[in-house]
């Protein structure tokens, strides 16, 4: 019996131990996540956006831009469809929602 016991004692402390573990981890111990607000915005004179043809107006993207393509319907970017959001592309910062780069893949 004192087998059972000893079982249902350790069982007990394991459940304890997980919901305490879950619990801090929801109230504290998890990062902030930066919102877009917070985020600095790509200047189109930052050395990757120049690799990537970035531009903060989609009509300024020049020759391979195609009509309708920019940031807001873009994969990589995870924004809304107006203003400044984040960009994979570009990790710690945001682009503009209008803007576009050479690396455009429409949403499927």
């Amino acid at each position: 019996m004192s087998q059972d016991n000893h079982i249902e004692s350790r069982r007990r402390f394991l459940k304890v131990a997980a919901g305490t573990t879950a619990a801090a981890v929801v109230i504290g111990g998890l990062p902030r996540f930066a919102r877009a607000a917070d985020l600095p915005h790509v200047a189109e004179s930052d050395p990757t956006a120049k690799a990537l043809g970035y531009v903060e107006d989609a009509s300024k993207g020049g020759a391979k831009r195609k009509a309708g393509d920019d940031c807001a319907n873009c994969q990589f970017y995870s924004g809304g469809p107006s203003g400044y959001g984040p960009c994979q592309l570009f990790p710690g910062k945001s682009v503009n929602a209008k803007g576009w780069c050479v690396s455009h893949a429409a949403k499927k």
